[in-house]
């Protein structure tokens, strides 16, 4: 068993994982993005929950609404960009199956440790 807190400090954390998926959190001010049109996880679905502020997914060039307690699903290979379009701080829990991050942040190419 693993437990860890979140503290939701600016930019993206992985927070805890094993060699079968991963949880990071993600901290977007508003009129950032994270991700490019061309950013996608080769070898992980990520599994993506609004914890708080609004936003827009841009997943595959569709747009897809963000706000609290909406959770999506960004499939191995689908490209994406998470944007914040809203006043305050986005804030989501990732979940990522495999693993795509290594500890400190640095992409996995296969999304696998």
């Amino acid at each position: 068993m693993k437990k860890k807190s979140m503290r939701f400090g600016k930019g993206f954390r992985v927070m805890s994982g094993n060699k079968y998926s991963e949880a990071a959190e993600m901290v977007i001010a508003p009129g950032d993005s994270e991700g490019d049109p061309d950013n996608r996880h080769r070898g992980a679905d990520q599994w993506l929950f609004v914890v708080a502020g609004t936003g827009t997914a841009i997943i595959n060039d569709k747009r897809h609404p963000l706000r609290q307690n909406v959770l999506i699903l960004i499939e191995r290979g689908d490209r994406h960009q998470i944007c914040n379009t809203g006043p305050d701080l986005l804030r989501t829990l990732n979940i990522y199956v495999p693993p795509a991050y290594t500890k400190d942040g640095s992409t996995l190419p296969k999304g696998r440790r």
